[in-house]
């Protein structure tokens, strides 16, 4: 993790309502988010009953007739227990309830839990058919007196009811972190974790990849972003795949200084396996008048009309001007591209206006953005503080 985990775990813990699908409980309220995007005409929402963060989103696609569902995680802690929540949507993002929980005895007790993700398999892998849920973390970063943290990942046969433990991807041979897993599946039907490494001595962090052909054995570890700095940290990868088969990768690289320390960056690949060099520190993201994006960005691909490539989607925690000040924009914004992240960057607004400018690990941090089935709208979950509570707030706009 980049920059803030000790703030993660703190500032913004809640205390989430725990619910069952046949209660519904959870359903969402019409209670008002802390701020509003321009031009919209209803507020955003908050997601769930309490405080949580590391929000994710996804559509089902591989899931029969549960197929247009949109499913929802965020991380909450829970009395010193780190749990990841599962929410549902059946209206296509206008409202949600929770429908299930991932726990275990690794993160319970105050050991921690951390930056999950959540994946639908879009084929088969192993025994594991398409439309399996996937739902990984890093454990342990609070565990004492001999921290070794993991990333473990967890299924769902049953459209996020319930999960049941399926792999570790990775054990820290130190006391350093594992952070922020994401899946992709690459070329050759391999499933593949990314995560932001920092147990390598000759690098503050770096991003690595392994994979899988059964979703439980993971092998051949490799470097995918390093900096010939020590101190520079890559982090915080998110990897879409575009029609014509190219990979792009998002993340940012977290420097000892300067206006662009942290910045959000890109890079390619034909395969989703090979990177490239890993010294190559990829591209960084700018719009047309230089406008670039700060920590935690996340990436996301929708359909256009008239351009078989479709259109990238791409946030970041705040958005900044050419000569280094704070965009007036920023926590309001979020760009496009329709040139496979090539070129400059264009503004659009947010659908989740997040209000507080805190750079910490709660207002727009690592906010996810899911495109409509036809690239029009996109919904977006964002955190945002409600007094002294982090809570995800989620709405939908024009994309």
């Amino acid at each position: 993790m980049a920059a803030f985990t000790a703030l993660f775990l703190t500032s913004c813990s809640g205390d989430p309502s725990q619910d069952s699908e046949q209660t519904g409980k959870g359903a969402v309220s019409n209670n008002a988010a802390p701020g509003q995007a321009p031009g919209q005409k209803a507020a955003a929402k908050p997601l769930g009953e309490g405080g949580s963060l590391y929000p994710r989103a996804i559509r089902l696609q591989h899931s029969g007739e549960a197929n247009g569902r949109v499913l929802a995680s965020s991380v909450s802690h829970e009395g010193g227990n780190g749990v990841g929540e599962i929410q549902e949507s059946t209206d296509g993002g206008g409202s949600f309830r929770q429908v299930g929980t991932v726990s275990a005895p690794q993160a319970a007790n105050g050991k921690g839990l951390c930056c999950a993700t959540l994946y639908e398999l879009p084929q088969q892998v192993g025994d594991m058919p398409a439309g399996t849920l996937l739902w990984a973390a890093s454990f342990g970063q609070d565990e004492k007196p001999d921290r070794r943290m993991s990333i473990r990942v967890f299924k769902s046969t049953d459209h996020g009811r319930n999960w049941s433990p399926l792999s570790t991807v990775a054990t820290a041979s130190n006391a350093k972190g594992l952070w922020e897993p994401e899946f992709s599946i690459d070329a050759e039907g391999n499933l593949v974790c990314h995560y932001s490494d920092e147990t390598d001595p000759r690098h503050s962090q770096k991003l690595v990849a392994v994979r899988s052909k059964d979703g439980v054995s993971w092998s051949g570890a490799r470097d995918t972003v390093t900096s010939k700095l020590e101190s520079d940290r890559p982090g915080m990868a998110v990897v879409r795949k575009l029609p014509n088969g190219t990979y792009v990768m998002s993340y940012e690289i977290c420097a000892a200084g300067g206006k662009y320390a942290c910045v959000a960056h890109l890079r390619t690949s034909r395969d989703g396996w090979d990177w490239g060099d890993p010294a190559d520190l990829g591209t960084r993201a700018e719009t047309e008048d230089g406008k670039y994006f700060l920590h935690a960005p996340n990436l996301a691909w929708a359909p256009e009309e008239g351009n078989p490539q479709g259109k990238l989607l791409l946030v970041g925690q705040a958005m900044y001007t050419k000569d280094g000040s704070r965009a007036e924009a920023s926590g309001r914004t979020i760009w496009t591209n329709s040139e496979g992240g090539e070129g400059a960057w264009r503004e659009i607004p947010a659908p989740v206006a997040v209000k507080s400018d805190k750079l910490d690990s709660c207002p727009n941090y690592s906010s996810s953005l899911l495109p409509s089935e036809d690239g029009s709208k996109v919904l977006e979950i964002a955190t945002d503080y409600d007094g002294g509570v982090c809570r995800p707030y989620f709405g939908t706009g024009g994309s």
